[in-house]
């Protein structure tokens, strides 16, 4: 049970930094908040997160996951409809 514990908390490890190094980015002005990685840093960090959370549950931390990765997809959408738009 101890290694599938420490497999879960690596997973949330994981995506904690994802959403850390992708803040960081930013305010480094080193990323855009609309470009593609940025977002997709964001997303998976989140769903690493809440999956970590399913076991090590927090109501509080799954809450800002949940909104984390809807605010992601949000990104995700608006930038395939900004290149989609501009390809036709």
């Amino acid at each position: 049970m101890a290694m599938h514990n420490n497999i879960i908390d690596a997973i949330g490890m994981l995506g904690t930094l994802m959403v850390i190094v992708a803040y960081y980015l930013l305010q480094l002005e080193r990323i855009d908040p609309r470009s593609l990685g940025y977002n997709v840093m964001n997303l998976v960090g989140a769903v690493f997160l809440f999956f970590s959370l399913c076991f090590n549950f927090n109501l509080a931390s799954l809450v800002i996951e949940v909104f984390w990765i809807g605010a992601s997809i949000i990104g995700l959408w608006k930038y395939w409809r900004r290149h989609t738009v501009s390809e036709i």
